[in-house]
């Protein structure tokens, strides 16, 4: 249903573009967003959107660096990620929610993608 894709190797202070494409029904989502997870800890909600993008939330450590955006007409999602850092290190999750709010409460988004992972050295 989700595809995420774009993930890699990058040094640190370099760029990475991830990508996530829905397919299938329903054919749009109110919410569309991304979330991170480093092993053995929790997963971090790190952004989203609504459909219209007037509604867009950012995690406080990649405020200024990370930027979400959507295509509708692709039903697809992407996050461009800046001045990428060691601490950006994680397998990144994409999210969809049917329905508004939108919001950064994990439980409340009803499809998942498969996870891309993005290392960045130091």
């Amino acid at each position: 249903q989700l595809q995420a894709s774009g993930g890699g190797l990058v040094q640190s202070g370099g760029s990475l573009r991830l990508s996530c494409a829905a397919s299938g029904r329903p054919s749009s989502f109110y919410a569309m967003g991304w979330s991170r997870q480093v092993p053995g800890e929790e997963r971090e909600f790190v952004t989203t959107s609504s459909m219209s993008s007037r509604t867009t939330y950012y995690a406080d450590s990649v405020k200024g660096r990370f930027s979400i955006a959507r295509d509708n007409a692709k039903n697809t999602v992407y996050l461009q990620m800046n001045s990428l850092k060691p601490e950006d290190t994680a397998v990144y999750y994409c999210a969809a929610r049917r329905g508004p709010p939108v919001t950064t409460t994990e439980t409340t988004y009803d499809y998942w993608g498969q996870g891309t992972e993005v290392t960045v050295s130091s």
